[in-house]
């Protein structure tokens, strides 16, 4: 039976991403699929086969042309960068309450419009990949499905350090105080919102959370052997995806000075992200350093490529497709993005982890202490610090074997048809209960 499923994933690249691998699967199999994606995402969904129903998070800016996807984030982490530099516990009031506002505003603004679209295209399922809850979702007719493509920390447990701390797993001495300077600067702005989420007619939202979890299905995107279930186990709404590798990708072409591979130099893929990379002086410090090395390197510039040079021993690009660079390479050096260390783990490659903002902290610290990688001090990393951790990784024989296990059992267990199963499974279930 065909079903339409709606997605409205945050508008920045890895839940966008994220929802375009499942919807792609859920399209070929015969299924409607709309986007109610940001405003900057137009005409960039399409192309896939997706219905584009778009929303805006905020009033257009006077004279406003046309922005690339996720410009509503990138204009707010480069206002916003120097925050970067604080310890994970000072960002609680200067970063992240200001993005949970951000995000409020946005759901707030955009409710209304994304009534209209549900009315209009009447979603059997309706998933949200976002960390705030969008009532309209939640309240309609269909089925609601979560995911949760953030680290996994943001399902809060007493036994698991807290979420966009980087705390390690064996060391509770600062847990406590990190969630006290959290309910300090979040609560007031926590209690408007839960108010405002229940007058649209939505259910209160959990202590500490700002999105609802569903009674059908729960979605997260982390591999079993970085998972903390262990410490917080789930119930049965809760699946893990161990990976969810989209196959929209173009092929990757090496260039031909990249193509012989020499035995002694590594080939490594460096990105911070659509968003971190926006750091200019973080990324050309990172190319002017790693340009001193032996290795080859293949750069994802981001949005303000025009303002980075590139050293003699680097390609790069504004955007790469990501998902068949990563399999070619020996390591990657990664901002800690959810959907860029999951891809990692399910490509069997070491990481290198710089964290600037959110869960990133939470990643590097996790494949840091499980040691798939090394966490280093993105701002306050010594030259040698970086060019060693490439060297040791690279000759690292035993962790690369190592990883080439975990990377072959992540891909037979398939995390993006197990999704696009659940949702399938999912909105068919609930048009049998309706009868």
């Amino acid at each position: 039976m065909p079903l339409t499923v709606l997605f409205m994933p945050e508008s920045a690249y890895g839940p966008t991403n994220q929802c375009i691998g499942l919807g792609k699967v859920l399209l070929d199999r015969g299924h409607t699929v709309v986007f109610a994606a940001e405003r900057s995402w137009e005409g960039k969904l399409a192309p896939y086969g997706f219905v584009e129903a778009l929303v805006d998070l905020a009033p257009p800016a006077a004279g406003a042309g046309e922005e690339v996807a996720g410009q509503f984030w990138i204009d707010f982490i480069n206002e916003t960068a120097p925050e970067f530099r604080k310890p994970t516990i000072e960002q609680l009031e200067t970063f992240v309450a200001p993005t949970y506002q951000a995000l409020i505003d946005g759901a707030k603004y955009c409710e209304a419009q994304l009534k209209a679209i549900i009315a209009e295209h009447q979603p059997d399922v309706l998933v949200e990949d976002n960390v705030i809850a969008f009532p309209a979702l939640t309240t309609a007719a269909g089925a609601f499905v979560r995911i949760v493509s953030c680290n996994p920390l943001e399902v809060r447990g007493d036994d698991i350090a807290p979420a966009f701390a980087g705390y390690p797993e064996d060391d509770r001495s600062q847990w406590d105080a990190f969630l006290a300077e959290f309910d300090r600067t979040h609560q007031a702005m926590w209690a408007q919102f839960n108010e405002w989420v229940q007058a649209q007619g939505a259910k209160p939202l959990a202590k500490r959370d700002y999105i609802e979890t569903s009674a059908h299905a729960n979605l997260y995107v982390y591999p079993a052997e970085l998972d903390y279930t262990d410490a917080r186990p789930l119930d049965a709404t809760w699946h893990r995806l161990d990976s969810s590798v989209r196959e929209t990708d173009d092929a990757y072409d090496l260039p031909g000075q990249f193509v012989t591979r020499d035995p002694d130099s590594a080939l490594v893929y460096l990105s911070l992200g659509s968003l971190g990379s926006a750091d200019v002086g973080l990324m050309q410090r990172l190319i002017d350093v790693l340009a001193t090395t032996r290795h080859k390197l293949i750069v994802s510039l981001g949005p303000r490529a025009e303002e980075l040079k590139l050293g003699p021993n680097m390609v790069g690009a504004a955007m790469l497709p990501q998902t068949t660079i990563i399999p070619e390479v020996d390591l990657v050096i990664t901002h800690g993005g959810n959907n860029t260390t999951t891809e990692c783990l399910h490509f069997g490659k070491p990481m290198i982890l710089l964290p600037l903002f959110w869960d990133q902290y939470d990643n590097a610290q996790r494949v840091d202490e499980r040691s798939y990688g090394i966490r280093l001090s993105t701002y306050g990393f010594a030259d040698d610090e970086l060019t060693g951790a490439v060297d040791r990784l690279f000759a690292d024989t035993a962790l690369r074997a190592r990883l080439d296990a975990v990377g072959a059992a992540i891909r037979g267990r398939d995390g993006l048809r197990t999704g696009a199963g659940l949702i399938e499974r999912v909105g068919l279930d609930h048009i049998a209960a309706r009868g």
